[in-house]
């Protein structure tokens, strides 16, 4: 069940190397501002800081796409994991073969993390 994966999330991303920034408990969040839903979703911020600097340091356009995101929601019975498809911002930064490398390994750290999470 998604509690349990949502359980898990501070863990996980403790073993990827990711810092966990924020998390929201969204459906709560939306449900005290009068507008409650049936399904939960929890998003967490997280960053890894080596990649951030870089990206900051080359790219700073890109700070609104920062710090990555990973959200946990219900829908029809199943939890589904998801984060932003990083492939647009990775083909921006080609030039810079540094942050390219960081970047593709940053994306590529994300996704385990992101199955290390579906397998709770």
């Amino acid at each position: 069940p998604i509690e349990t994966i949502a359980q898990e999330v501070s863990t996980k991303c403790e073993n990827h190397k990711f810092a966990l920034l924020q998390t929201y408990v969204y459906h709560d969040i939306v449900k005290e501002k009068g507008f409650p839903i049936k399904r939960k979703v929890f998003i967490y911020e997280i960053c890894q800081a080596k990649t951030a600097a870089l990206m900051l340091t080359s790219n700073p356009e890109f700070s609104i796409f920062m710090p990555c995101k990973i959200a946990l929601y219900e829908d029809e019975g199943k939890t589904i994991i998801s984060t932003m498809n990083m492939e647009i911002m990775l083909n921006a930064v080609k030039s810079n073969p540094d942050l390219y490398t960081e970047a593709i390994s940053l994306f590529g750290k994300l996704k385990l993390l992101m199955t290390s999470l579906s397998e709770v």
